[in-house]
């Protein structure tokens, strides 16, 4: 069975909120190694751990997984400012 690469913002997430590896870890009851494991991509999480980072986070799934590499967020964001100037000068 062919696997597919599941790309993740974990890394970003953490930095966000300021926690370690062992500190998301210990939230999500798992070992430390585990989650970088999923932030190098080496392991994909199960349905039942991505619902638990999700809940953790207070984030969808799909902000947080992608079968696509994810764009960097400072790219979507001004991606979004510019549809929206967009929109206000079609008017």
């Amino acid at each position: 069975m062919h696997e597919t690469t599941i790309y993740n913002r974990l890394p970003v997430l953490r930095a966000e909120r300021g926690l370690s590896r062992q500190e998301l870890a210990r939230g999500l009851a798992i070992n430390y190694q585990t989650i970088g494991y999923l932030e190098r991509g080496e392991y994909n999480p199960s349905l039942e751990l991505a619902f638990r980072i999700s809940d953790y986070f207070g984030l969808p799934i799909e902000a947080i997984f992608s079968r696509q590499p994810f764009k960097p967020l400072s790219e979507e964001i001004y991606a979004l400012q510019q549809r929206k100037e967009e929109k206000k000068y079609a008017r």
